[in-house]
């Protein structure tokens, strides 16, 4: 164990640890409670039997790709790690930001501000002609996102109690190296 994981958060730390978890747990819950209505949607209209083949294979194809491998294993020990981070090195501008450095969206590594720019983006365009689709085909698709996004918003919660408890996530914070 390093000096660093026996150092204690000051209070700004645990300011930020808590608005930069918290922030990303409060961003995806809002994402799944305007996602859910739309994701029931098909149930209540009645669907033909291929919509229930699609909406079940979607929701188990994004409970694995988005919510296990994506959040899982990727983003969500990421938040954490980059969350615990920013308790033990609390800076004014990462604290303000603190949901947005957790999400690895600056002060990180050029791969990492890469690809979390362009998962954003792609996530904002998918987003955008989504809501062009009729249902049942939209609440097919989106019953796999609120799956996707509960699955993660639960990982991060577990990382999270885990790590208070003393077993950090294993991952990578992706954060710059500093000389």
């Amino acid at each position: 164990m390093n000096s660093e994981a026996k150092q204690s958060p000051s209070l700004l730390g645990i300011f930020a640890v808590a608005w930069g978890v918290g922030g990303v747990v409060i961003l995806l819950g809002r994402s799944i409670y305007s996602l859910a209505p739309m994701a029931l949607r098909p149930l209540e209209t009645g669907m033909q039997w291929w919509h229930w083949l699609a909406y079940v294979l979607c929701a188990i194809g994004m409970a694995y790709s988005e919510g296990y491998k994506g959040f899982q294993k990727a983003f969500s020990p990421r938040v954490v790690l980059r969350g615990m981070h920013l308790a033990r090195h609390p800076s004014p501008l990462h604290v303000l930001l603190a949901p947005l450095f957790c999400m690895g969206l600056f002060h990180a590594t050029r791969k990492r501000l890469i690809v979390s720019w362009s998962i954003t983006a792609g996530v904002v365009s998918l987003i955008c002609l989504v809501r062009l689709v009729d249902q049942p085909w939209r609440g097919i698709i989106d019953v796999g996102v609120v799956i996707g996004l509960s699955w993660g918003t639960i990982a991060i919660l577990v990382f999270a109690v885990r790590a208070m408890r003393g077993k950090p996530p294993l991952g990578a914070a992706d954060l710059p190296v500093t000389p």
